[in-house]
């Protein structure tokens, strides 16, 4: 007996059982490797937070179980994931995020490369960016959801704090490359500190930081970014909104099961009379669902034609969104049901 605090020999009692629990998830894992290792994720994540009584936080659940599920995942069925590189991106540390460490990440050279990469099977699943909390959409994302046969299987969402890295004194700079969505984020800081500086667009923040380093020039990336390619930061969380995140989706050819606690994407288009859009809210009004989100794209078909999306809680096999969705069709001259998914409403 000891005075009430843990020996060695108590942590080493401990670590023991912790490391047959781990190989008995293993050999369970195995008995059922026929069934997709992440349809349940999100939910027994939730179960874990909801168990939790500490001293762990909330985080270090989520991130030591993270790689406990990446660990199941290579057991049961190993995957590649594209996201949109270079490494270090934003879409990276997502990716990293929801697959883990052991994860086969594949870097795409633009978004439409993870689609491709998706549909075609060269990957399970991929990662993309479709919302900033400061700049809006990632219309392009958007854009390709609508003719693409892939489907949405889960979101992450991501705190984005942006870093000025550069290998001279902030003074000196002349020529800044980043995305054009974080000169959007970092609009005022820029205009503030650096406003006779340059701006760049590239096609994500890690390419910034390569060309950044290649041209002896300044980037505004992500302290990964600066770890990676050895370029020192001169300021950091320079974006003007601190709460700023980015929503990323999760694609793949499937689609997981409800869990109860889901959420449902979709694009339309109707016929352009008056009282359209109405007619089409209405139905999910008398359904009682919650929209999330909805906004408009061009079509690119004809001038002044455009495609709605719109998020609602609730997954398409639930009576209630279904029958929503039937009357919706019968208003619509096209409609794409995008992916329900596991509801991702926490920020990490």
């Amino acid at each position: 007996m000891n005075d009430g605090h843990s020996s060695e020999s108590d942590l080493d009692q401990i670590d023991r059982r912790i490391l047959d629990l781990l190989n008995r998830r293993a050999e369970a894992i195995r008995d059922v490797s026929g069934q997709d290792p992440f349809a349940s994720e999100d939910v027994i994540l939730k179960s874990l937070i909801s168990h939790n009584q500490g001293p762990l936080s909330e985080g270090q659940v989520v991130s030591v179980f993270r790689e406990i599920l990446s660990q199941g995942r290579i057991l049961a069925a190993p995957a590649s994931v594209s996201y949109l590189g270079p490494p270090a991106s934003f879409t990276h540390q997502a990716a990293h995020r929801r697959f883990g460490t052991n994860a086969e990440l594949v870097p795409s050279e633009s978004i439409s490369s993870v689609f491709k990469d998706v549909e075609s099977g060269r990957s399970r699943f991929g990662v993309v960016p479709v919302e900033n909390s400061t700049e809006g959409a990632v219309t392009y994302t958007l854009d390709l959801l609508v003719n693409s046969t892939v489907q949405i299987c889960a979101e992450v969402n991501l705190r984005i704090h942006h870093c000025l890295l550069s290998n001279g004194p902030i003074e000196d700079i002349d020529l800044v490359y980043s995305h054009p969505q974080v000169f959007g984020q970092c609009r005022e800081w820029i205009k503030e500190r650096i406003p006779r500086a340059e701006l760049k667009e590239v096609k994500s923040t890690a390419d910034a930081a390569q060309r950044s380093l290649r041209d002896n020039k300044a980037a505004i990336a992500s302290r990964m970014a600066s770890k990676l390619y050895g370029i020192p930061i001169l300021q950091e969380a320079i974006e003007d909104n601190p709460n700023n995140s980015t929503r990323f989706l999760v694609l793949s050819n499937t689609s997981p099961p409800p869990t109860g606690d889901d959420k449902t994407s979709i694009c339309f288009a109707f016929k352009d009379r008056p009282g359209a859009l109405y007619d089409v809210l209405h139905s999910f009004k008398r359904e009682d669902i919650n929209l999330t989100m909805i906004q408009s794209r061009p079509s690119k078909v004809r001038n002044w034609d455009y495609v709605f999306f719109m998020d609602m809680e609730g997954h398409a096999d639930d009576p209630h969104v279904s029958a929503a969705l039937s009357a919706l069709e019968e208003e619509c001259v096209f409609l794409r049901i995008l992916g329900s998914y596991p509801m991702n409403d926490s920020i990490q």
